[in-house]
C-alpha cells in the first residue's frame, strides 16, 4: 500500500539532508519532487500543486529549532497537510435510529457485496448490533448467493426475494422484516454497473427515496485511481452519500484515490478494506494513514488489532505459564493463531516504524506459519505439553509427519528453546512477565 509514493517522498526529503536551515532555494527542489510524487500516484495535478504550495508556504514560515533538522520539519509539515487533505479526523457511522438503514452503492466489481458482509460482521462484533443483510441486487445472479454465503459465515440473517425484480419493494419489505425481527441495523446491498448509467442511478435513487437511509456508503475500488474520484463525483451528485469506503487497498494501488477523494467530493472516508477475509475492515483514520505513507508505521492500529484478539483472561493465563517456565508448544500454536487473525503478516509488519521499508521487497506469505503448525500438529499431546521429551527419534517422526526435513525440526526446536530462555530471563527482571499483559 502506497509503497511507490512512500519511496518518492522519502527521496524528496533527502534533498534537505545536511541543510542547516530552510530557504526558498533549498526547498524548491524538495517541493517539486513532492509534487511529482503525488502526480505519479495519480493525484490530480491541480490538487498536487495546491498541496505543495501550502507545504512551501508553511515551511518558509517555520523557524527550524536546533532539536530538529529541516528534513524532519518538512516531514511533519507534509504529514499535517496529508491529514488535512484526507479529512483531518475519523467519522463514525450514524447508528442512533432503530433500525438504522445503511444503503451500499457503487460500480460492479468495486467490492460492495463483500464490504456489506464485512460491515455486518464489524457491527455485530464491535458495536454489539443485530444487523440484517439485504440482497437488493436484482441483476447479478450470484449476488444473492454470495451474500447468503457471507451471512452464513458470520451468523447474520440475509433477506432476499429471488423472484422479485423490484429493488425498492425488496428494500421496503426487508425493513418491515427487520422491525418484526428486532434487527437494529439494515444493510442494503444494491446493484452495480460496469460504468455510471442513468438506469442504475435512477434505481438506487428510488431505493434511497423509499427507505430514507441514515447512511449511504459509496464503495470504490482504490486500484482505479483517479477514475475512482470521478465516479465518486457522479454518484455524489445523484445520491449525496454520507461516506466513502475504499476497497482493495492491499492491491497494486498508487494512492491517488485515498489522498484526494475526500478533498474532491467533501465527504469523509469512513472505512478501508483489504483482502477477502471478513474481519479485514478498518475505520479510516487520516492521521494513521498519513503516518504509514511517510514510513512512520501505525502502532496504534497494531495495538488495537492485538487487543481485539487477546483478552485479559488469556493474557493472565499466559503470564502465569511464562512465570513458571511452562510455556509449551500448545501455547505457541495458540499465539500463532491469534496473530493470524490480526490480518496479513506483511501488513502487520508494515505498521511497525522502520520495519515496513525493510520488508517491502520481501515476499511474505500469509502461509508462513503453516510449516510450524504442521510440525506442532505432528507432535503427541505429551510432546506439546513437555517439549523436553522430544529426542532424536521423536524429531524424525515429527519431521516425517509434517512433510519436513529433520533439519527444519531441529531449527524450529532450537528457536523455540531460545525463546523459552529469553522468557526465563525476563522473569528474573524487575516486573517479570507483567509487561506481556494486554491492557
Amino acid at each position: 500500500m502506497f509503497e511507490s509514493l512512500s519511496e518518492r517522498l522519502e527521496s524528496a526529503f533527502k534533498q534537505l539532508k545536511g541543510e542547516g536551515r530552510i530557504s526558498e532555494i533549498n526547498i524548491a527542489t524538495t517541493v517539486k519532487e513532492i509534487r511529482r510524487a503525488l502526480v505519479d500516484a495519480d493525484v490530480n495535478y491541480k490538487i498536487a500543486k495546491d498541496f505543495t504550495d501550502k507545504v512551501k508556504d508553511k515551511a518558509l514560515g517555520e523557524k527550524v529549532i536546533t532539536a530538529i533538522s529541516p528534513g524532519q520539519l518538512m516531514v511533519k509539515i507534509v504529514k499535517d497537510e496529508l491529514v488535512e487533505l484526507m479529512g483531518n479526523t475519523e467519522v463514525e457511522l450514524e447508528l442512533k435510529a432503530n433500525p438504522t438503514v445503511i444503503l451500499i452503492a457503487g460500480l460492479q466489481g468495486s467490492g460492495k457485496t463483500t464490504f456489506s458482509g464485512k460491515l455486518a460482521n464489524f457491527l455485530k462484533s464491535k458495536k454489539n448490533k443485530k444487523p440484517l443483510l439485504v440482497a437488493a441486487d436484482i441483476y447479478r445472479p450470484a449476488a444473492i448467493d454470495q451474500l447468503q454465503v457471507l451471512g452464513g459465515q458470520i451468523g447474520v440473517e440475509v433477506y432476499s426475494e429471488p423472484e422479485n425484480k423490484n429493488a425498492v419493494q425488496i428494500a421496503e419489505n426487508a425493513i418491515k422484516q427487520a422491525k418484526a425481527n428486532g434487527n437494529n441495523v439494515v444493510i442494503i446491498d444494491t446493484a452495480g454497473r460496469l460504468a455510471v448509467d442513468e438506469v442504475m442511478m435512477t434505481e438506487v435513487s428510488n431505493v434511497k427515496k423509499a427507505v430514507q437511509p441514515q447512511e449511504i456508503l459509496f464503495v470504490v475500488d482504490s486500484m482505479t485511481g483517479q477514475d475512482a474520484v470521478n465516479t465518486a463525483k457522479a454518484f455524489n451528485e445523484k445520491l449525496d452519500f454520507s461516506g466513502i469506503v475504499l476497497t482493495k487497498l492491499d492491491g497494486d494501488t498508487r494512492g491517488g484515490a485515498a489522498l484526494t477523494i475526500t478533498y474532491t467530493v467533501q465527504k469523509p472516508i469512513k472505512f478501508v478494506s483489504m483482502g477477502e477475509k471478513l474481519d479485514t475492515l478498518d475505520v479510516f483514520y487520516p492521521e494513521r494513514m498519513a503516518q504509514r505513507i511517510l514510513g512512520m508505521g501505525d502502532i496504534t492500529t497494531l495495538v488495537e488489532r492485538a487487543q481485539a484478539q487477546f483478552n485479559e483472561e488469556q493474557a493472565k493465563k499466559l503470564e502465569k505459564k511464562i512465570r513458571q517456565n511452562q510455556f509449551d508448544f500448545d501455547d505457541f500454536k495458540e499465539q500463532l493463531q491469534q496473530i493470524k487473525k490480526m490480518g496479513s503478516i506483511k501488513d502487520l509488519l508494515g505498521m511497525i516504524p522502520g520495519v515496513g521499508k525493510a520488508v517491502k521487497d520481501l515476499d511474505i506469505s500469509d502461509d508462513a506459519f503453516k510449516g510450524i503448525e504442521a510440525m506442532i500438529n505432528s507432535m503427541t499431546p505429551a510432546e506439546r505439553a513437555n517439549p523436553d521429551l522430544i529426542d532424536g527419534s521423536r524429531r524424525r517422526r515429527i519431521a516425517k509427519g509434517a512433510g519436513k526435513e529433520i533439519a527444519d525440526v531441529n531449527q524450529f526446536m532450537k528457536q523455540f528453546e531460545q525463546m523459552r530462555q529469553m522468557m526465563k530471563m525476563m522473569n528474573k527482571m524487575p516486573g517479570g512477565a507483567k509487561g506481556l499483559k494486554m491492557k
